[in-house]
């Protein structure tokens, strides 16, 4: 039976006592509702350490005053569940008083990455990321922890983030896991109803087709970005955020595609915002 640490006190403690023993932990921090993509975390966790730890916590901090916190989804029976099949050694499952006293004050925020891409259209969500991610390593001071590719700019800044701060922690990034008609899983892909589903499969679609123009010899930026834009409009139901071409580590946007590229989207599909990448080598 998987064990469920709620207090800040007992995790720490709990990760000193495996750590004074030779322990490495392997940690996974969510905010639950999980799918195959935390799963294939999960599983690598597992197969390189001695002990995992997964958290499951909506943290309020990321999200803006419009945003889909209360409706964020939730199933803590469902997850354990999940995870008890993987053999999860403890979830770190605190309140949002827990991590977020009357008195708390400080926030860590990431400069030249935090404002591009998803943060120039979600102002502070970043910093609500960092925050909540160097207090999560902090209390459970995983050896390695895990992150997926989907939420690319996320794992760029956090390992920004974790090499600025020397925390010690490494950082294993793990390719996007998709269903099988190519949309990357997500736990808000829960918000859509079955003909938008249809129509968020455009996104990868626009990915896809950008790597076949670039193969095909084209190498602007800009022509890349409008044969996207204009592939996407043909759903109905979508507005796009942003198509981004830049580089995969400071995230600067590109005039022309040379090296090793990322090509990010985030577009909302009905009232969903979701996210989506591909990297060219």
């Amino acid at each position: 039976m998987i064990k469920i640490i709620r207090s800040v006190e007992s995790m720490k403690k709990l990760s000193d006592g495996f750590r004074e023993k030779g322990l490495s932990i392997g940690f996974v921090p969510t905010m639950g509702y999980l799918h195959d993509g935390h799963l294939s975390l999960v599983k690598e966790a597992k197969r390189q350490n001695d002990l995992v730890v997964v958290s499951i916590f909506v943290n309020p901090t990321q999200f803006g005053p419009r945003e889909d916190l209360k409706k964020y989804p939730r199933d803590l029976k469902r997850d354990l569940k999940i995870l008890s099949k993987y053999k999860v050694d403890m979830v770190f499952h605190p309140s949002a008083g827990e991590m977020y006293p009357d008195v708390y004050k400080t926030c860590i925020e990431v400069k030249g990455l935090s404002d591009k891409l998803c943060g120039a259209s979600r102002p502070g969500h970043f910093k609500g990321v960092t925050t909540i991610v160097a207090k999560l390593f902090n209390i459970v001071k995983p050896d390695t922890a895990y992150f997926g590719e989907k939420d690319y700019q996320q794992q760029v800044i956090i390992k920004k983030m974790v090499k600025d701060l020397n925390m010690g922690v490494k950082i294993v990034s793990m390719p996007t896991i998709r269903e099988k008609d190519g949309l990357a899983m997500s736990s808000r892909n829960k918000y859509l109803n079955k003909d938008e589903r249809a129509k968020a499969l455009v996104i990868n679609k626009a990915l896809k087709f950008a790597k076949v123009l670039v193969k095909s010899g084209v190498k602007s930026s800009a022509r890349i970005r409008a044969a996207m834009t204009k592939l996407m409009r043909t759903a109905k139901y979508l507005k796009i955020d942003y198509v981004s071409i830049c580089d995969p580590e400071t995230l600067d946007e590109k005039r022309t595609v040379k090296g090793k590229t990322l090509i990010a989207t985030a577009v909302y599909v009905g009232r969903t915002r979701l996210v989506d990448n591909i990297v060219i080598k």
